[in-house]
């Protein structure tokens, strides 16, 4: 779930989460960037931006649509914005548990979209080891990622869930990739920058229907 919105409306959507009990995996800052009809329609409007990232539950993201439509008027044009990503996959049985913080949910198999060539990788580590991270991924194949600092939470259910401690300070390192190779990615970022070392980091993908930008690297290929 991404949820986007003013900075100075951040504390009421932070205590929605917390009546929740809802892990916010990161919260980041942004700017919205439209034009000026586009922005006030997407509750985007030009103003500094909070970005909150966390994975939900199918019953956890009704409950929190409601929440944000009554307590937030989120519905309001010029509020703000809020809206969910598939999960195809996860890193590991340990991370999951840790991204998904009690909720209930029935674990399926990895899936992919049907036709999808490529997907997002999601990567969330300490700061300072991005570089960590990207080596990893290229050496199985990865040709690049952007990588964005953030701050993270939920370090309580880090300790329940993976029995570690973590930094407040993150980075989250995305990293397009084609879906044939997505697990081999993912085993090397887990083994050589996962929670058993210093980066302690979270790997999980998300599928991408379509791309542009990406023509001369599959022409490489």
């Amino acid at each position: 779930m991404v949820c986007i919105l003013d900075r100075n409306r951040l504390p009421e959507a932070m205590e929605i989460f917390r009546e929740r009990s809802l892990l916010v995996s990161c919260i980041s800052l942004g700017r919205g960037t439209a034009p000026p009809g586009a922005l006030s329609y997407l509750g985007l409007r030009d103003s500094e931006k909070a970005v909150l990232f966390s994975t939900v539950s199918s019953e956890t993201w009704s409950a929190v649509k409601k929440d944000f439509q009554r307590k937030l008027q989120i519905d309001v044009p010029g509020v703000g914005i809020s809206f969910i990503i598939p999960l195809s996959a996860a890193g590991g049985p340990r991370e999951l548990r840790f991204l998904m913080a009690g909720q209930q949910f029935e674990k399926g198999e990895e899936s992919t979209m049907k036709e999808t060539a490529r997907e997002l990788l999601l990567v969330i580590c300490n700061q300072g080891y991005s570089e960590t991270v990207m080596d990893a991924a290229r050496a199985k194949g990865a040709a690049g990622g952007t990588i964005i600092h953030a701050q993270g939470t939920g370090t309580e259910q880090a300790e329940r869930f993976l029995g570690i401690s973590l930094a407040s300070e993150k980075e989250m390192i995305f990293i397009v990739t084609k879906t044939a190779g997505r697990n081999d990615i993912m085993s090397a970022i887990m083994k050589n920058a996962g929670p058993d070392t210093e980066a302690k980091a979270v790997v999980f993908s998300l599928p991408v229907s379509d791309t542009a930008g990406l023509r001369l690297l599959d022409d490489e290929e």
